[in-house]
This record gives structure tokens, sequence and C-alpha cells, in this order.
């Protein structure tokens, strides 16, 4: 298999270790961590058409990022043709590497609207919208999409198709249905038929369930996928980028994260959040990301519990020296 991957005029390494995009979670201090910890794909937050089009504060900060966390991908979603082709518009002159079309998220308050995997109820729709985008834009478009709407309908192997037809640079997909949300397995059977289908030549991402090193190893060589995507066991543990890269490299995991390196990364993101967004929002959301990076200590369930309370940087600087001095005598 070639070393390397093109998406459009994009050229990667193979197997590519993506970041997922996450809501609240993949804002540009995060993804700069993880660009460090040896992520070779990043995307933004997943943005909606309508707020860009509105011009919603939140939404436009989302399209913001630094040149380090290239190559990095502008996520967007809705399920109105007209719309998603002025966002795309928005979104491309942002200058990303990539466009990406969430046809995957599955909670309620997208999908429930026809957004996310809800347009996998829809499949014609959903070939429709998206070939609109590919002509929208000169840069790549990608798509991050599910198996199906529900067990009863999982047409993926012919939505790939469908969506390389058009114009598709490569398809990240997960491998649950839109029903399953996340529960369950995730099916990687139909991610390697995709792969396995000889009309497919475009690269094929597998995501769901990878949550460590030898997890993704496996999955790369049992269905000969292009790239893994990792999306929630990433959340406060960078270090999984470069676990997954030594994995495959050498077949030998390296030491975990010191309790010290644990806290200096830590507080690397939060800094970085601040600066970006302000003390209080960074401090909010960084709260996500505690159980990641607290998990591996001792009585990490009480060191989490005592970081929510805390609502200033200083406070928390403190609170995690005074842990770090603990662990240390």
């Amino acid at each position: 298999m070639d070393s390397t991957l093109n998406i459009g005029s994009l050229n990667l390494s193979r197997p590519v270790i993506a970041l997922a995009p996450m809501e609240d979670v993949t804002d540009s201090s995060f993804r700069r961590i993880c660009k460090k910890f040896g992520a070779d794909l990043v995307y933004t937050e997943f943005i909606s058409a309508d707020g860009l089009l509105r011009e919603g504060e939140k939404s436009l900060d989302k399209l913001r990022f630094s040149d380090e966390e290239r190559p990095i991908g502008i996520q967007i979603f809705g399920n109105n043709a007209a719309s998603m082709i002025a966002a795309t518009k928005i979104a491309s002159s942002a200058n990303p590497d990539l466009i990406d079309i969430n046809w995957g998220c599955p909670v309620k308050k997208v999908a429930g609207k026809g957004s996310g995997s809800g347009i996998l109820d829809d499949i014609p729709k959903m070939i429709a919208i998206t070939q609109a985008i590919v002509k929208a834009t000169n840069l790549p478009v990608t798509v991050k999409t599910r198996l199906g709407y529900d067990e009863t309908s999982k047409p993926i192997v012919e939505i790939a198709e469908r969506l390389q037809d058009i114009g598709v640079a490569a398809i990240t997909i997960h491998g649950r249905t839109r029903s399953q949300l996340y529960s369950g397995e995730a099916d990687w059977t139909l991610i390697g038929k995709v792969k396995e289908n000889p009309c497919i030549k475009i690269p094929i991402i597998g995501n769901g369930d990878v949550i460590n090193a030898p997890i993704a190893k496996a999955m790369l060589e049992r269905h000969h996928v292009d790239g893994i995507m990792i999306g929630r066991a990433a959340i406060g543990n960078p270090w999984i980028f470069c676990e997954v890269k030594s994995f495959l490299d050498s077949g030998i995991l390296p030491p975990p994260p010191s309790i010290d390196e644990r806290m200096r990364v830590l507080m690397e993101h939060l800094k970085m959040a601040i600066e970006i967004k302000g003390e209080r929002r960074a401090i909010l959301e960084m709260r996500k990301h505690y159980n990641g990076y607290f998990k591996a200590l001792p009585n990490f369930k009480k060191i989490r519990s005592h970081l929510m309370t805390l609502n200033y940087y200083n406070q928390i600087e403190d609170f995690l020296q005074k842990i770090l001095h603990s662990s240390l005598t």
C-alpha cells in the first residue's frame, strides 16, 4: 500500500491519525495540543450553517484557527441546500485545508432536524446537498457519516460510492447507525466492506471505539482503512496520538505520562483556551477534559470533583501544585 494519502490536493502520510470534531471540545487550544502530540489532521467543532449565515458570534469564532493547526478541516452541518452552500463559501474564505460535512452527528437537536445523521433517512437529499457543496468550493470536500439510519437500513457501501461519484475527496465512517447514538459496539465490518469495494478509490477513515493504541492497530490491520479518527478517547488525553503512532511503528507502547507531565499539559491547554475565549468560558469548557487528564491518578474522582468547583486560573494552578507536591513527597 502506498505510504502517502491524497485528500484532493492535500498530501498526508498513511495511515492518517485524526482528531474527531467534537462540540465544546475540539477548540483551537485543544487542536494545538493534539497536533503537538501527533494528530495528523484536525477539525473544528461542527459549525451550524444557519449560525454562519446569521453571523452568530459563536459560529464565527469557530472558523478561527492558527497555522500550527494545519492541516485542518472546517466542519459544517445543516439540512438546507441554499444555507449549506452559503456556509461553505463563508467557511472556504477562512482558508482551511478542506471542508467537511457533518452527516454523522446523532444527537436529537441536530439529527432530529434532518441535519447530521438525520439526513440518512433521505439519501437522495444527502447526495444532492453534498454535490452542491462540492461545486461551491475549490477546496477538497470530505464527509463524516454513519452506517445508516437504523438497524433496518445500513446502505453505507452504496452511499460511499455515490459520494465518491459526485466528487467527495474522502469519507470518515462511524461504525454505528443514527438510532444507536453511542450505545453498543461500533461495527467496523461494514467500514471494511466500503474500503474493500473495488469501486472505491478515495480514502476511507474509520471511527468508533478506538480507545487505545492496540485497538487502533487492530482496526487498521483488520479492515485496511486509510486512517483512524479518534474522538472521545482523546478528551483530556492528547497522548493517545503519539501512543498510537509509537505502537504502529514499533509494537511497543510508550510509558504513560507522569503526573508532572499531565499537569503541565493541562495548564498549557488552559492558558491557551483563556487567551482565546476568556477565563470563565475556558474554565467551564475545560471541565470536560479533567477526567481524561487525571483518570490515571490515585483518588482522581476526588481531585476532579474539587477542580469542578474552581472558577479561576490561579485557584486551579495552586491546587494542582499542591497535588504535584504531595505526589513527590
